[in-house]
């Protein structure tokens, strides 16, 4: 199934407790294309980079089954760049830097060849934006999920929440949660938030792995402990990648599947953060992802004797 991804390309510049990274390629889109490329080889991308953007990424990118088609590139001027230091939790850290640069402009046409795409990620952007971008499409998509926060919240709650009424799935993390609804508990705060339109609602809780509402039903997946963590950039982008790729696969939206896909997100995370950038994801094979997702399975089945 065609697997349509909206978001950034750009530089990141990191500092973690474990190393620095100076301008390595990053963004929402890039993540998400990456991580969905290990299971859907029709993914179709759409965003903005300068003139600077290193061109062999880019064929890299179209080597693993992405279309470049929606990737506007303006050559007189320079890509996204964000910069952030990591706190020695290596949750909390701070912006550095943000050089809007390309994405201040960006402002997405979807090429004709996108316009039927039937699985739809929508990375964190302006809702103004993203809405313009479900506006684009010909035909109702079999799923759309879509990742925003709390700054969307803050500065744009009218057009959010008017985007929410098109989305099956919601990602966001547990303070959004709240935030969005009003409400502390998660259990309430997910009832409030799916009847603001999206029928899923997956609230991401970083190294404490993520939790999935469906009207009464939840689930939830642990994140793979792991002995080594070098850079959480990218964890959370990275995830929704594998997740919707996995369906995208798969091309079953039930509940049952969706709780396999967050498993594959988990997957695909848990590499992620190994290693600066997309080192990680680079180098990944078949069976790396299914060894992995072999270690989730051990780590969460158990048998309670009769």
């Amino acid at each position: 199934m065609s697997l349509l991804t909206v978001g950034t390309v750009a530089f990141d510049s990191i500092e973690t407790p474990y190393g620095k990274a100076e301008k390595v390629i990053g963004g929402a889109c890039t993540y998400i294309s990456w991580a969905a490329s290990y299971f859907t080889d029709n993914i179709k991308l759409v965003s903005i980079v300068g003139g600077d953007f290193p061109a062999d990424e880019l064929r890299q990118m179209e080597q693993r089954g992405v279309n470049l088609e929606g990737l506007k590139i303006v050559n007189d001027k320079k890509s996204f760049y964000w910069s952030g230091k990591y706190h020695d939790n290596m949750i909390s850290r701070d912006t550095l830097v943000t050089e809007l640069n390309v994405l201040a402009d960006f402002d997405p046409v979807l090429p004709e060849a996108y316009r039927d795409s039937e699985y739809i990620m929508l990375g964190n952007l302006t809702p103004a934006i993203q809405i313009s971008v479900l506006d684009q499409l010909r035909s109702k998509p079999k799923l759309v999920v879509l990742d925003t926060m709390n700054f969307w919240m803050d500065v744009a709650m009218d057009d959010l929440k008017k985007v929410l009424t098109r989305v099956d799935v919601l990602t966001i993390n547990d303070e959004e949660a709240r935030q969005l609804s009003g409400e502390y508990s998660l259990v309430k705060a997910a009832e409030i938030i799916q009847n603001m339109g999206p029928r899923y609602l997956i609230v991401k809780k970083g190294e404490h792995g993520a939790l999935l509402f469906h009207k009464s039903q939840i689930f939830f997946a642990p994140a793979l402990p792991l002995a080594f963590v070098e850079d959480p950039t990218g964890a959370g982008d990275t995830f929704a990648g594998g997740f919707i790729g996995y369906l995208a696969k798969t091309d079953d939206t039930g509940f049952e599947n969706i709780k396999r896909a967050i498993i594959m997100g988990s997957v695909m995370a848990s590499y992620c953060v190994e290693a600066f950038s997309l080192d990680k994801l680079k180098s990944l094979s078949q069976n790396d992802i299914a060894e992995r997702t072999d270690a989730f399975r051990k780590m969460v089945h158990f048998d309670i004797p009769g």
